[in-house]
């Protein structure tokens, strides 16, 4: 089995799914905040609370810097590289405190109930499974990280340009060349 080909088998659905999931959040989260900034809260598919312009903003944030970490990552499904990895990891790690960001205020908007139209409902269920696919996600790519079995993982190069595992000393020949 080559290497990193237990992650990369479920990396392309995971980054569909996520991706697709993001721009379902962003497209709502756009409408209802267009909404709100037309004075029409009390619109039969918006309603609300105190706690919902702040989770209409963070979800509208979550989803654009979601979508993003998505396109990275699908760039390091093409190339599959220790420099996509670092790249994608930390983008994604940006985008999953983002959107649990919303999550948080989605509770709390839950909590403090009132009226609550469908689409607010809808993006309320986006932003809890984005929530979920995004640490699926994040999970997927540090497996990578930890163990070059799930990921092409970290390595630093040795000498000869030849590249050895994080933690394992380079070989004397590399060591007598460069010292």
């Amino acid at each position: 089995m080559a290497v990193g080909r237990d992650s990369k088998d479920l990396f392309g659905p995971v980054l569909t799914v996520n991706l697709v999931v993001c721009l379902i959040v962003l497209g709502l989260a756009s409408w209802s905040i267009d909404k709100y900034i037309n004075g029409e809260q009390n619109h039969p598919h918006l309603g609300g609370n105190q706690a919902t312009v702040f989770m209409l903003m963070f979800a509208l944030l979550g989803g654009v810097v979601g979508a993003t970490s998505m396109l990275a990552g699908l760039l390091h499904l093409r190339s599959w590289r220790n420099d996509s990895l670092a790249s994608a990891s930390s983008v994604s790690v940006i985008s999953w405190a983002a959107i649990a960001l919303a999550f948080g205020f989605e509770c709390k908007q839950i909590i403090l109930g009132g009226h609550r139209g469908k689409r607010l409902k809808t993006l309320e269920a986006m932003i809890a499974i984005s929530f979920l696919a995004q640490l699926l996600y994040l999970l997927l790519l540090h497996a990578g990280v930890y163990r070059s079995r799930y990921g092409p993982g970290y390595y630093s190069y040795g000498g000869e340009g030849r590249s050895v595992p994080a933690g394992e000393p380079p070989s004397a020949s590399a060591t007598s060349a460069t010292g």
